[in-house]
């Protein structure tokens, strides 16, 4: 029996729709932004949302995925478009493009599945922010979404999406609703995929300030004249082997990790960091107790993952936690273990010690006192940049 996907996609190439997770052999889009999406979010009716797109890497010509993926029923596009941000909800004046998938205005996804836009005529600087608005006229169940943008979205009621300023668009948010990736034309080498948690989702960084880490790496490859697209593949909360029960904090890595890691256009070497909430739940695989082993055996199975899909797989030691809510001595021990483990097993084929980075030399189990952010747990944006700055990047190569 073919898999899932590829039946799928041949349902949908039936109707004239392209599958965002096909990837295409030469194709010279690089993924540029890709949030990991989650089910379980707001439902809306006869609304835009208009979004924010901070472009890790700068191209000429643009694709958008859209995702229904982890929505139980289909989904009605009315209308989307694409423009320069001036401000807020502005565009730049005359900098609009229509959206089109199949070179269809209006469009439906099938509950389950994601779409690619047909090329878009436009360029974009790395760095750049992009506006995209979507218009959905009908009413729909829970939404496909990554909850923790740390950034504004924009809403308004009816079709707003080809206003130029910001008079319709009266509410806000900080989650991204059914957009899942930003593709670029470039010859740049590929893209590379921060996967992990909310410590890699940006948690408790300033809001639109784009002060996680992977927006500092993404900056760093851009000032040495070594361009990659940076994905940002965390979510809030996640676990390596388990679910979590909340459903905005996603499916377990082991079980996301080829659709948001390895199928990104482009994805040439994946930086993983992630774990911490297994450790901090004791939520070891099929309701046992966590180990250090069985940890290390979900690793192992993202390498081979990784490895399978001809990308390179850069392990990231786990940060210190002491003093966070669910910190304890058993559970500092595992994490001990582990990331003995990324430093020294060889299994990985490059290590970012992040660790190292930030811990308090005082007291390796803690945060620096200047990169905590209040947590115990989270860098604030100084730590956010010291994890970045410890990526060699000749790593990326």
């Amino acid at each position: 029996m073919l898999p899932r996907r590829w039946l799928l996609g041949l349902s949908l190439a039936m109707v004239g729709i392209v599958p965002a997770t096909a990837q295409v052999i030469g194709d010279p889009y690089v993924a540029a932004w890709s949030p990991s999406m989650s089910a379980g979010g707001p439902s809306f009716r006869d609304q835009t949302l208009r979004m924010v797109v901070h472009a890790s890497i700068g191209g000429t010509s643009l694709r958008l995925h859209l995702s229904n993926l982890r929505s139980s029923t289909p989904l009605l596009v009315g209308k989307v478009s694409l423009a320069t941000q001036d401000h807020g909800a502005v565009e730049v004046a005359d900098s609009r493009r229509g959206v089109t998938v199949a070179q269809a205005s209006t469009f439906n996804i099938p509950a389950g599945a994601e779409v690619v836009s047909d090329p878009i005529p436009m360029s974009v600087e790395s760095g750049q922010n992009l506006l995209v608005s979507l218009y959905l006229p009908q009413a729909t169940e829970a939404s496909t979404w990554h909850s923790d943008a740390f950034d504004t979205t924009y809403l308004a009621e009816s079709d707003h999406a080809d206003d130029v300023d910001d008079t319709a668009y009266g509410k806000s948010t900080t989650s991204w609703y059914y957009l899942s990736g930003l593709d670029v034309r470039t010859d740049a080498r590929g893209a590379v995929v921060a996967f992990g948690d909310s410590i890699t989702d940006g948690y408790k960084t300033p809001q639109s300030a784009y002060a996680r880490w992977p927006d500092d790496l993404a900056r760093r490859l851009a000032e040495n004249q070594h361009p990659m697209g940076v994905v940002d593949a965390g979510i809030g909360g996640n676990r390596v082997l388990t679910d979590v029960p909340n459903l905005f904090q996603g499916i377990s890595a082991i079980k996301r990790f080829r659709h948001d890691a390895l199928d990104q256009a482009g994805a040439r070497t994946v930086i993983l960091m992630e774990g911490i909430n297994d450790i901090g739940n004791e939520a070891g695989p099929d309701n046992t107790p966590l180990t250090a082993q069985a940890l290390i055996d979900g690793y192992r199975q993202l390498i081979a993952k990784a490895h399978g899909a001809g990308v390179r797989i850069v392990g990231g030691t786990m940060l210190p936690f002491k003093g966070a809510g669910y910190y304890s001595p058993a559970r500092e021990a595992i994490r001990q273990a582990c990331n003995r483990w990324i430093r020294h097993s060889g299994a990985f084929d490059g290590v970012v010690d992040f660790e190292r980075a930030v811990r308090d030399p005082s007291d390796r189990q803690a945060l620096r006192p200047e990169y905590d952010s209040g947590d115990h747990l989270h860098p604030n944006a100084a730590g956010m940049q010291a994890m970045a700055n410890a990526v060699d990047l000749r790593l990326l190569h």
